[in-house]
């Protein structure tokens, strides 16, 4: 049963597997919607169950009656569920056989296939979160990172949410303060003074901008700073490689050109994560596929947020340094490219410049690793996961929208152009409405209770 528009109908009891296929020790699955509880008894032949209390029962298929499974199902009646519909979680025996069984015999108590993210939509629908907290579930399902799993639970608890909404608050604080300039000229307390509505709006201005400047290390979060490992054949990067990730990545012999191909790693550390990419040897040579090694490299050289330059020697490294500036596109010519001297058993700087590495003795790595965060930090600020941040396209589209439009309305206020503040107004009232793009807060009454509320117009 669908909805207009070929949207699965809210009426319809849904049943999903939560947990992924495949061999496991449990598996769990969800049913929502009106008719929840029937598929619970028919599948369990049991007619009430205790609300948010574990209970065992024999699950057995509704028509056939076939023993499935022993498991453990928990009721959530409406509202308190997830969903705010009646809900229904089944926890079952893991494998593909045990689920596949218990998700059919659901379907045939009543229940239909779940559409990708129905569960959360109809959470959304029903007022159990927003649409950012909605975004939030599923940077947190996908997360790589701890530094993005933190920035996501932080998005959930509604950090970001709270902060649009005082963001919003204000935007309405100042369209009150201009209704009330316009609509009542003529009360005892007088025009409200244009220096207390500048204020206002740049105070809101400057909040927009901390936020949009959260925006470049989005990115960062999500997929890591991209690191690579540049330098001459046999200069030590897979053997630099292998040690940073901790494990046996890349190959590492004697022979030159040994790397044909890009290796990456993803470094969980602390700040910013760390994707660490070894490359092929930087040299001219005839060998096919090692000049079609060295073209990827390039390519990810294109792509690199910090390049790390390495060497056996002094002279090595600055000439890997001069070849990579080189290689390095006019966009990304800012890039850092660090020195690093390989194979080198005492940690100290050369000249102030190079940073000395030892893999077969685990020196020197943490100091590098600490470089190219301080590195990153001043080019796209310090990661703090508590500080709520624009985590999507669609969040900086907007909030840049806001700021736009109050930009427009600060120039019509301030600029002596005679703009009528009615006209003016209809800035704000656009930035208000970019902002609930994001958030999903749509309502017109909040002005008019804000001045009520606050100017007793009423006396």
């Amino acid at each position: 049963m669908t909805a207009s528009g070929g949207l699965p109908s809210g009426d319809d009891t849904i049943v999903a597997l939560a947990t992924p296929s495949g061999r496991g020790a449990l598996a769990l699955l969800r049913v929502s919607g009106a008719q929840a509880l029937e598929v619970l008894r028919a599948v369990t032949g049991r007619v009430s169950f205790a609300p948010r209390m574990a209970t065992r029962v024999r699950l057995r298929h509704p028509i056939s009656q076939v023993p499935l499974d022993d498991a453990l199902v928990t009721w959530f009646p409406t509202p308190r569920s997830f969903t705010g519909e009646d809900t229904a979680e089944l926890t079952v025996h893991g494998g593909v056989a045990v689920s596949s069984a218990v998700l059919g015999a659901c379907l045939a108590a009543g229940a239909r296939m779940a559409e990708p993210g129905e569960f959360t939509r109809r959470a959304l629908l029903a007022g159990k979160l927003d649409l950012l907290q909605a975004e939030a579930i599923a940077d947190l399902i996908d997360a790589r990172s701890q530094a993005l799993h933190r920035a996501a639970l932080e998005q959930l608890d509604g950090g970001l949410s709270r902060r649009l909404l005082n963001l919003r608050h204000e935007c309405l604080g100042l369209e009150a303060l201009l209704a009330y300039d316009i609509d009542f000229p003529e009360e005892d307390d007088g025009p409200v003074q244009p220096a207390r509505i500048t204020r206002a709006v740049a105070s809101v201005l400057s909040s927009l901008d901390e936020l949009l400047a959260t925006a470049p290390s989005v990115p960062l979060l999500r997929e890591g700073a991209i690191v690579v490992l540049a330098g001459a054949p046999n200069a030590g990067k897979s053997s630099l490689l292998n040690a940073l990730s901790g494990e046996a990545r890349a190959l590492v012999t004697d022979m030159p050109g040994t790397t044909r191909d890009a290796i990456d790693v993803l470094l969980d550390t602390p700040g910013v994560p760390i994707r660490l990419v070894d490359t092929a040897g930087l040299r001219e040579t005839t060998d096919v596929v090692e000049r079609l090694g060295i073209e990827v490299s390039t390519r990810w050289l294109a792509r690199a947020h910090v390049v790390l330059a390495c060497g056996e020697t002094a002279a090595a490294v600055h000439e890997t340094q001069r070849v990579v500036r080189g290689l390095l596109p006019e966009a990304r010519a800012a890039v850092p490219v660090f020195g690093v001297l390989t194979k080198q058993d005492e940690v100290s700087a050369i000249d102030g410049r190079l940073l000395c590495t030892s893999a077969e003795r685990g020196t020197g790595l943490r100091e590098l690793l600490e470089a190219v965060q301080r590195e990153l930090a001043t080019r796209y600020g310090v990661v703090e996961p508590e500080v709520p941040r624009l985590t999507r396209e669609r969040h900086q589209a907007a909030v840049r929208a806001a700021r736009e439009e109050l930009a427009a309305f600060r120039d019509a206020w301030e600029g002596g152009a005679g703009v009528p503040a009615l006209v003016a107004a209809v800035h704000v009232r656009a930035a208000v409405a970019a902002l609930d793009e994001v958030i999903g807060a749509v309502s017109l009454e909040d002005v008019l209770d804000r001045l009520f509320r606050e100017f007793c117009v009423g006396k």
